[in-house]
């Protein structure tokens, strides 16, 4: 226990012949009633303790046969008769020392969690030890700290909320530490016993967890949305410590955020604006110190918090202007988990001057950065998966691709948005990123379409960022119709689709020479491919299976108009009168199927006859 120190000025022992004050404010007149109801009145007064404005009017042999600080104040000035002491500084201010009086008169009040804290506190300020007196109030306070309030959590949380006026001595005398260890160790046994608890037999008779089971273990979450900030931190940490699940954690960084969010609704309105260097007492720097304490007490763990609570911890850090550290801190941690985000939670507003972007288009181009960075050093190697063709990362990448370009369609319309920031936010991800480039083309088309005045040039940039190859046939049909796009995009996507016609009519060959072409395709993507990444082989391969189905769709087609001419023709034969005509068409049948390509094909007529190429041109 720390050792007060000597008097100073703050209390000044003044002389007998001083008047004394007249008590005129109404908390004085309240206290004098409550100390009429304990103080005996057939001995004077004679002396007046004097605590923050409120004055005591009490006898010196009781006060000095408990606090040793009393005793010593009246010791220094022992040729004096001494009327008044002033104690400016005593903890928990005239409620506590009242307590601490009437524990000298030998008056009973109950220890309750509501007042240990403060009888902690003044005990030791008054130096009530037990060199001056046995089972002194100190030693009385520290027992029922000890054995009642650190075996329970909820009590223990009650007296942590005391020590919010009592500091730095509650501090010092260790009060709060003991609280916190005693809340973390208790939220962690209950833990640990709900999980006892979810242990079942299996039909087998193994012991496993029932996961369906609802956990009990956590139910100190509101309990602790109570504290202050500053103790709220530390109980937190000492959670971590303790092994605390980090779910149960993340849950209650999430209650506490939503307790101060519903406190405080007018700061996060649409038409907020940011608080730009708030300062102590002012509005929001309480909010400011809240968000950049929960911050940093996120687990690492990527599912220990929603993704739309770190969005919503993201925007109200840039409106609060908190730390770079914080926002960086937001940002690194919803960009290694961006394909969980929605739509809704990537559109942040931008609480900069007028005339700037409607949306926070800087702060996602970070995080796509922190995506694509973060997914190279993961899967910077092979690029595959051992049991399958798909990188580790595949989904996710495709999903975030979406994502992005349905951001992008978002923000298109926006006046204010800038060809560059357009540009530099769909450039993020690499090529391989996107399975088909319908909703970029898309975005783009917005873009346009809000932005007339774009040049040659713009527009030319603005549709590099589109593989023309990739769009579906919907998607290509609406491009070569487009007047919004440049000229030689329009050529490209004509020529794509010229060259689609012409594989198309490339069915027609045999099927021998169809596998050889395949076999031979294959061997020099082959060796294409073992100078490309793994990704962009992936990419090629999924770009090479969709157009031989639309070949082989083609081909079908095409197949089925021959035989309907084939069948237009037998039957005008038929009807023919000369037997000779018929036979010698049959002969003729019969060596142009010899040499058919879809020889040994499943056909709906055994005896159909296919054509040749001449004839086929002219049907």
């Amino acid at each position: 226990m720390s050792a007060p120190p000597r008097a100073t000025s703050m209390e000044r022992v003044q002389q007998q012949h001083l008047p004394l004050p007249i008590g005129s404010s109404q908390q004085q007149q309240q206290q004098q009633e409550r100390c009429d109801d304990w103080i005996f009145f057939d001995v004077p007064s004679d002396i007046t303790i004097d605590v923050n404005g409120v004055s005591f009017k009490l006898h010196k042999f009781p006060l000095i046969s408990r606090s040793g600080r009393i005793r010593k104040l009246i010791a220094e000035h022992r040729d004096a008769d001494i009327a008044r002491i002033e104690l400016l500084t005593l903890p928990g201010g005239a409620d506590s020392f009242e307590l601490a009086a009437k524990f000298c008169y030998g008056v009973n009040f109950e220890i309750t969690t509501a007042n240990v804290a403060q009888l902690c506190c003044v005990s030791d300020y008054l130096e009530m030890t037990e060199e001056y007196a046995n089972e002194n109030l100190a030693s009385r306070s520290e027992a029922y700290l000890d054995g009642v309030v650190c075996k329970s959590l909820e009590m223990s949380v009650e007296v942590l909320q005391q020590c919010e006026g009592l500091f730095p001595l509650a501090d010092e005398l260790n009060i709060v530490g003991r609280c916190t260890d005693a809340i973390a160790s208790k939220a962690c046994a209950e833990q640990i016993a709900s999980s006892f608890s979810r242990l079942e037999y299996s039909s087998s008779g193994r012991l496993h967890m029932n996961k369906q089971a609802k956990c009990n273990g956590d139910w100190w979450i509101e309990d602790l949305s109570v504290l202050r900030i500053d103790l709220y931190q530390r109980v937190i940490e000492a959670m971590k410590c303790r092994g605390v699940h980090p779910e149960s954690i993340g849950a209650s960084l999430v209650n506490y955020a939503e307790k101060l969010f519903k406190r405080k609704p007018t700061l996060w309105t649409a038409t907020s604006r940011p608080r730009v260097g708030l300062m102590p007492g002012s509005v929001g720097f309480e909010e400011k110190t809240v968000v950049e304490t929960i911050a940093s007490l996120l687990p690492a763990e990527k599912v220990a918090v929603p993704m739309s609570f770190l969005f919503g911890l993201l925007r109200s850090a840039v409106m609060l202007d908190c730390t770079m550290s914080c926002r960086l801190n937001l940002e690194r941690r919803i960009g290694s988990q961006l394909e969980m985000a929605t739509l809704d939670d990537l559109l942040i507003p931008s609480f900069q001057h007028a005339g700037d972007t409607l949306f926070d288009v800087d702060t996602i181009h970070r995080i796509l950065v922190i995506f694509s960075q973060q997914d190279e050093s993961e899967d910077g190697g092979s690029g595959y998966d051992s049991d399958g063709p798909n990188p580790p990362s595949q989904t996710a990448l495709v999903k975030v691709a979406k994502l992005v370009d349905n951001y992008l369609a978002e923000i298109a319309p926006d006046a204010n948005l800038k060809l560059a920031k357009f540009v530099v936010i769909a450039d993020t991800l690499p090529g391989y990123a996107r399975t088909t480039d319908d909703g970029l083309y898309r975005a783009v088309d917005i873009y346009l379409k809000a932005h007339q005045g774009l040049s040659d040039l713009e527009r030319k940039r603005l549709c590099k960022l589109i593989d023309f190859q990739k769009l579906s046939e919907e998607a290509s049909a609406h491009a070569a119709q487009n007047e919004r796009l440049p000229l030689q995009a329009i050529v490209q996507v004509l020529y794509i689709e010229q060259l689609r016609l012409r594989n198309a009519l490339c069915c027609s060959f045999s099927e021998d020479n169809q596998k050889t072409a395949y076999q031979s395709r294959r061997i020099s993507n082959g060796a294409l491919s073992a100078a490309m990444s793994p990704r962009d082989n992936y990419a090629s391969l999924r770009r090479e299976n969709r157009e031989l189905k639309l070949e082989l769709a083609r081909m079908r087609v095409r197949i089925n108009d021959l035989e309907k001419g084939h069948a237009c023709m037998k039957q005008d034969l038929e009807k023919s009168s000369s037997k000779k005509l018929m036979n010698s068409m049959k002969k003729f049948g019969k060596l142009f199927i010899s040499h058919s390509p879809f020889r040994g094909s499943s056909s709906p007529s055994k005896h159909s006859m296919v054509t040749d190429s001449k004839v086929t041109g002219r049907i």
